[in-house]
């Protein structure tokens, strides 16, 4: 048992589960990292606890201090835990069509949450934007900018890429990863890359993103209906994204995603959320062009518990034109 000063030190160290089903399926050896095992839920703990630390190292961020980030939720989530630990105030600008859980998490941890309506990030009011303007506005603030702030990247380089190094004894053929920031598939491949150039880094990227079409031909161009996963894929080159040594992409549609939320549930017991979903699906197609006796990671990023309203409910999913894949019908209780 490890002993922790504070839930700070809690975060990452996170255990690879092997995926049985899927790595049989495939003839190689899948593994996940359980993100959704940090202390507030989400790898997104990771990102809070490098912006947050790399602030105060850097003298931005000093007692009494207000936080102020633009988030789809997770990151957002992550700080209200870290903030709280430091003794910050927070004030998180997030969009209106996120999901109710995320919200009223946020809300019931402290957050002073303002929602606004979800527009592209070329609008002057796309949720980023406010929140870095907000910061400049307020007295004694610092914008945490997950996006554009490297240290976001720099944690996962530092911790995430050696965990993954460490456990897999070097032996590790690709590793798998969607991106919203950029910040955990940029400093992972960095690392990885680092160790063993011969790694395949594959970008696990939703639909309604330019993310792939960038690392499969070099042009930003969004392809595809808006996803129902959330915190991923994104219009631009982020920051925390660009350099990173990618090899290929995958691009992963609502019913693929779907799918494979109730797979993890009914073949593995893992109750995930849409981005894990996705880059399960991606690490499968990933397998399949490796050939058996690989051994692959990927990132099982948060729990599903913060998308009961969407994923989990046949009338938001049958507007979108899904419905209740079989498995969850045959096991209603």
């Amino acid at each position: 048992m490890t002993v922790c000063g504070d839930v700070i030190e809690a975060i990452g160290n996170t255990p690879l589960i092997r995926l049985n089903r899927l790595s049989d399926e495939t003839g190689c050896e899948i593994f996940g990292k359980a993100e959704f095992m940090n202390p507030s839920g989400s790898v997104k703990d990771r990102a809070a606890k490098g912006i947050i630390l790399d602030a105060e190292a850097r003298g931005n961020l000093k007692p009494g201090y207000t936080v102020v980030e633009g988030t789809a939720g997770n990151t957002g989530i992550g700080l209200a835990w870290v903030c709280n630990a430091r003794g910050y105030r927070l004030v998180i600008v997030i969009p209106e069509t996120q999901s109710k859980e995320k919200i009223d998490l946020l809300r019931s941890l402290g957050a002073d949450v303002r929602p606004v309506p979800a527009v592209p990030y070329s609008d002057p009011d796309n949720y980023q934007k406010i929140a870095g303007r907000l910061a400049d506005e307020t007295t004694n603030a610092f914008w945490a900018n997950q996006f554009g702030n490297t240290a976001n990247r720099q944690i996962h380089y530092e911790t995430t890429g050696p965990e993954i190094w460490k456990d897999m004894d070097g032996r590790i053929d690709a590793f798998v990863s969607a991106s919203g920031t950029g910040g955990t598939i940029g400093g992972v491949s960095r690392y990885l890359k680092e160790m063993d150039s011969s790694i395949r880094v594959v970008l696990a990227d939703c639909t309604g993103s330019a993310t792939y079409s960038f690392v499969k031909n070099g042009t930003v161009e969004m392809i595809g209906e808006n996803s129902i996963s959330e915190g991923i894929g994104n219009s631009r080159i982020t920051e925390n994204f660009s350099g990173s040594p990618i090899d290929d992409a995958y691009m992963i549609d609502n019913r693929e995603c779907l799918d494979m939320v109730y797979r993890l549930i009914g073949e593995e017991g893992l109750f995930l959320g849409g981005s894990a979903a996705i880059n399960v699906a991606a690490t499968l197609r990933t397998a399949a062009d490796l050939g058996p006796g690989h051994r692959l990671v990927t990132l099982l990023c948060d729990g599903a518990d913060r998308y009961l309203s969407r994923l989990f409910n046949s009338e938001w999913l049958a507007q979108r034109g899904l419905k209740v894949p079989a498995w969850r019908s045959s096991n209603k209780t």
